[in-house]
């Protein structure tokens, strides 16, 4: 199927090669238009920012570049209208005239105003794959997010499980896939990646912990392997955040709650209007901190803390070059009571909220720094530099199976990974004409770099007592492509895109020669997207695209007969259409399919890798958001998901907890002062815990709330988790292990950890 996928590919390129022919040339003696547009508060430029140009001939558009410039060529003279269109911004009109041969220049400046879904527009010119940029936007706006765990459910459809006290990554769940913690989804933070490669724990292990939600400022969502600028794990998909470039006012945030929770937040503006540092531009610099502490409602204390700490500049060096730096640094300890057996709380040797090893728990800590050079060139192009570093730390202490190897001692292990990351991103991008259509360029260009220690250790009670793998990865990916954006008509548009990537694995044991080595492997993935844009309110998309996630170095260097791909394919394809049946509500709706070559899961708690073999999934997502008044939203995510394992026998071919039906949704009130509230629902369907479906981890169906109360300076707010005080699972697995006095081979049932109960905090924010 992937021939099939390169002819559509190599068709794009031919309409692409069609469209430049020279019966589509203009004569030169034309007008241009040129401008800016920036945030009229801070003065920073807005990229992104959707145009539209109505004169003589009829409409045209463009999108602002990463420096916030626009370009409009090839234009008869004549009387037009500028409209300027961002999402969070007031739409700004401007009539204007065009002499024959003039090059006319703008500077617009935008507005932030209140959310008006009525506003809002459902095409995305600079970025047509971003289909899902409306709701996004405005789940950002409506959406409460409380800690750190809220982000990634930020992502329309993305569903998240804790199961170490919140000290590890979340297990995510999406297009039903069960990711692990991130094997099969792209996470990345102001461009720095959040996925490890070659994880002590599990492939694509995405931490997000080390982000402090109030600094959060964008969310852009890609479903499916059909965008070229992501590589590895975007299979099914991507999630790219960003943080503020600047702050609307300093904050101090205390929050108080139960089971001994504590959490204060800090953020200190350093550059209030007028001052500058490293030029007379527009600039903007501020610092982030925030401590977190909890026991949780385990009946062994957690003792969790948490510390985040973030340094941000932004700034316009000159009318053609900006600069972004960040250095961040995160730290978390916490102990965890771990998976608990169903025997055990059915027979009552413990509560549901008990543990069979409350020594369990961990550390980690990650630093980073990165900084960002955005720079005009001629010709309309603009050259994106980005250069990062990351020193990551994690050591943890888990028991699963708990006395089913070693029956006196317990079969507690400790993963430890101590990783540098260096890496680099460049992209080219240029806007230009082809004839009278307009075409989007973009080359990008990449290399990460992974240097690990790495080891998994027998333990008890957190004290090591052998070791069962140790050694050194050093991982490197290659990658770079080619995107191209055409808008064939008015309407149509079309993106066709070919990305390579190049990896080179290296493993060295500590003590077995026979598992170290060597290899390399590459993958083309080709990307074919079409967009019509049927009427303002309605676009249509058809989208396609291969993509891949790797396997861990260590599985792939020992794998010579490649039994085990060390890049399995992903073929993905899928229809469906953004569009707003009422002026006041937005829908987006997908039917999509993806197929993987081998799906992998790196079990770090075993040291060795897991092939499911060949998977097949299709589904529907369908988000609604509604405006029910001015100041009252409604939303809803439906995402349903049918996986099968290929070539297995039926009634053995189910996907371990892939979950087929997930919904979130939820009613607010959302006021720029005085009362601002929100109720919401999330559910995650009874699903599979094994191949044949003989054990089932259980769904739920739960309440939240969020309220808070703006006046003068200060916001008083109350969250209220699980609001029935529900029962429910997060982690689940069908697991075997031996509780003292079973039999030696063990009782193999559904270990879960238990859902939060009713869960209640306040807080007080100041602004100044």
């Amino acid at each position: 199927m992937h021939l099939y996928f390169l002819r559509l590919y190599l068709l794009g390129l031919a309409l692409l090669a069609l469209s430049s022919s020279p019966a589509y040339a203009q004569s030169g003696a034309l007008a241009t238009l040129r401008g800016t547009i920036t945030d009229s508060l801070s003065g920073q430029p807005l990229p992104g920012t959707g145009l539209q140009l109505t004169g003589p001939a009829g409409t045209t558009g463009t999108a602002t570049d990463a420096l916030g410039h626009f370009r409009l060529g090839g234009l008869a003279a004549g009387t037009y209208t500028l409209q300027a269109t961002g999402l969070g911004y007031g739409t700004r009109r401007q009539t204007l005239t065009l002499a024959t041969g003039e090059t006319q220049t703008l500077a617009l400046a935008l507005p932030a105003v209140a959310l008006n879904l009525r506003e809002v527009t459902v095409a995305q010119p600079r970025d047509p794959n971003q289909s899902l940029a409306a709701i996004t936007r405005i789940d950002q706006v409506l959406r409460p997010v409380n800690s750190a765990q809220d982000l990634l459910p930020l992502v329309p459809g993305l569903v998240i499980a804790q199961h170490a006290g919140g000290g590890k990554a979340e297990q995510i769940f999406i297009r039903g896939f069960d990711v692990d913690h991130g094997t099969d989804f792209n996470v990345s933070i102001d461009g720095l990646p959040v996925n490890m490669v070659s994880h002590a724990h599990g492939q694509g292990y995405a931490d997000m912990h080390f982000v402090i939600p109030e600094t959060v400022d964008a969310l852009r969502v890609y479903k499916g392997p059909y965008t070229a600028r992501f590589g590895d794990f975007a299979t099914a998909g991507a999630g790219e955040f960003s943080t503020k470039t600047s702050l609307e006012s300093s904050l101090a945030k205390v929050e108080i709650g139960r089971f001994d929770t504590r959490r204060a937040v800090a953020l200190l503006d350093l550059l209030p209007a007028g001052k500058h540092l490293l030029s007379n531009q527009t600039e903007s610099a501020y610092l982030a901190s925030e401590y977190t502490f909890t026991n949780a409602y385990f009946d062994s204390p957690q003792h969790f803390r948490r510390f985040n700490g973030l340094g941000k500049y932004t700034g316009i060096l000159s009318d053609r070059t900006s600069l972004m730096m960040l250095g961040s640094h995160f730290t978390s300890r916490w102990d965890a009571s771990g998976q608990v057996p169903e025997r055990a709380v059915r027979d009552n040797r413990i509560s549901r909220f008990g543990s069979i090893d409350d020594t369990e728990g961990g550390s980690t800590s990650r630093t980073n720094a990165t900084a960002v050079l955005t720079t005009a060139l001629p010709h309309d192009a603009v050259l994106r530099q980005q250069a990062y570093y990351s020193r990551y730390d994690f050591n943890l202490y888990s028991n699963f199976t708990f006395f089913l190897e070693n029956p006196d001692q317990g079969d507690q292990i400790r993963q430890t990974d101590g990783r540098n990351i260096y890496g680099y991103t460049g992209t080219y991008e240029r806007a230009s004409q082809l004839g009278s259509r307009a075409l989007r360029s973009t080359f990008g260009l990449g290399t990460r770099i992974d240097d690990v220690d790495l080891a998994l250790r027998n333990s008890v009670k957190r004290q090591v007592t052998g070791t069962i793998v140790s050694g050194r990865v050093f991982e490197q990916n290659l990658n770079a492509y080619l995107d191209e954006t055409l808008m064939l008509t008015e309407q149509l548009t079309l993106n066709a895109a070919l990305r390579t990537d190049y990896f080179v694995f290296r493993y060295r044991d500590a003590q077995d020669t026979e598992t170290s080595g060597r290899a390399t492997k590459a993958r083309i993935s080709p990307k074919l997207n079409l967009y019509y844009d049927l009427t303002p309110n309605t676009q249509l998309f058809v989208r396609s695209g291969l993509g891949f996630h790797s396997n861990d170095a260590r599985a792939v260097v020992v794998n010579r007969a490649d039994s085990l791909p060390a890049l399995p394919r992903a073929i993905g394809y899928e229809v469906g259409s953004t569009f707003k049946p009422l002026p006041a509500l937005v829908v987006n709706a997908a039917f999509w399919a993806l197929h993987l070559q081998d799906e992998l899961v790196y079990v770090g708690d075993g040291g060795f890798t897991e092939s499911a073999g060949r998977t097949r999934r299709f589904g529907a997502d369908v988000a609604l958001r509604y405006q029910l008044s001015r100041v009252l939203f409604a939303d809803v995510d439906l995402n349903y998901a049918h996986g099968r394992l290929v070539g297995a026998p039926k009634g053995e071919n189910y996907i371990p907890l892939a979950p087929s039906f997930t919904t979130v949704g939820g009613l607010t009130l959302k006021q720029p002062r005085g009362l601002s509230a929100s109720l919401r629902y999330r559910h995650l369907n009874t699903r599979p815990a094994n191949e044949a479906n003989t054990v089932q981890a259980q769904g739920y169906f739960l309440f939240d709330a969020v309220a808070s109360y703006a006046v003068g300076r200060f916001v008083l707010g109350a969250t209220a988790e699980n609001l029935l005080n529900v029962e429910w699972n997060q982690a689940q697995f069908d697991t075997l292990s031996r509780l003292p006095g079973e039999p030696a081979e063990g009782v193999s049932e559904l270990h879960y950890t238990p859902g939060t109960p009713f869960f209640v905090k306040g807080s007080v924010s100041v602004l100044f």
